[in-house]
């Protein structure tokens, strides 16, 4: 397969390999939500099941101009229930995908969380993924983790290489680079991280992390940019040409990638990962096409 390099890629390849996705989404009663899941319907990649109040539904629809012919909807007036009954369906296999609607993320992750009831994969860490799309950057950029883990230790980075690892390589990179991101290339003790990057990338030249190609401590220029390489007098197997940036704090990685969505005319698909089907969860900031991209997305991974 070769590589996908933009995010509008992607729903031709969802096509070309054909079938729909089912997708239950939680309290799907707001119009963004509703012309994210609607342009899913119109590219012919989802077959969606509202779970939520029905009048709040066909109000939510007529604001957004959007057609709800097609759509199943379940009635359930209480958010709690409707994000239940809409896990409950993904789990027992009457859905692919999990989505979230108009209701409170902690109420949603709660439920996906459930150690009876819930989605994820036994063991597993529970990390945000999304993939970039940039003007300036001739590829697509993994980047980890913007929205689930404050501060990932040791355990919780290996999770997030994996998961970036796997996601970039269901886009065709085959090996993918991964830059583990930093304030320096430097390893120092005032910056535990730093101590904890250098393991790992011991880690992948042992073969101990699979796949993929890590380094790090590294700045974005060095990760990024051949040319900073050349000028700091740094010698990576990146080759200033990461897919993949994996960041030491939520705080950092989120303010990263909302800088360049705000001031830099980037896109945006990504997924919470570590569930055992893909679970979507997106922000009001993001754009009504990232929207549509996280949905497909997720169609590309239930596939994975």
């Amino acid at each position: 397969m070769k590589p996908l390099r933009k995010l509008s890629e992607l729903p031709p390849l969802l096509k070309e390999r054909g079938g729909k996705k089912k997708v239950a989404v939680a309290c799907g009663e707001d119009t963004n939500t509703l012309e994210a899941v609607a342009r899913g319907v119109e590219e012919g990649l989802i077959l969606p099941l509202l779970f939520g109040h029905p009048q709040r539904i066909e109000k939510a629809a007529l604001k957004a101009e959007v057609s709800l012919s097609g759509f199943e909807i379940i009635p359930e007036n209480d958010p709690a229930a409707a994000v239940r009954t809409a896990v409950a369906a993904v789990k027992e296999g009457r859905a692919d995908i999990l989505m979230k609607g108009l209701v409170g993320t902690d109420k949603f992750l709660k439920a996906v969380l459930d150690k009876e009831k819930g989605l994820m994969t036994p063991g597993a860490v529970m990390s945000y993924t999304c993939a970039l799309e940039l003007p300036a950057y001739d590829k697509l950029l993994f980047v980890s983790d913007t929205a689930v883990l404050p501060f990932p230790d040791f355990a919780q980075k290996r999770a997030m290489i994996d998961y970036s690892v796997e996601m970039a390589r269901a886009f065709g990179i085959s090996e993918p680079r991964v830059a583990l991101i930093g304030a320096s290339e430097k390893v120092s003790p005032q910056f535990p991280n730093t101590l904890e990057y250098a393991l790992l990338s011991q880690m992948n030249k042992r073969g101990e992390i699979s796949g993929c190609v890590v380094d790090g401590p590294l700045d974005i220029f060095c990760a990024c940019d051949p040319e900073s390489l050349t000028v700091k007098g740094v010698d990576s197997p990146l080759e200033g040409s990461a897919d993949v940036l994996i960041f030491p704090s939520l705080e950092a990685c989120n303010a990263f990638y909302k800088g360049l969505m705000l001031f830099a005319g980037g896109e945006l698909a990504g997924l919470i990962r570590g569930t055992v089907k893909p679970v979507v969860v997106m922000s009001r900031s993001e754009t009504a096409l990232s929207k549509f991209y996280c949905i497909a997305l997720a169609c590309l991974m239930a596939d994975s």
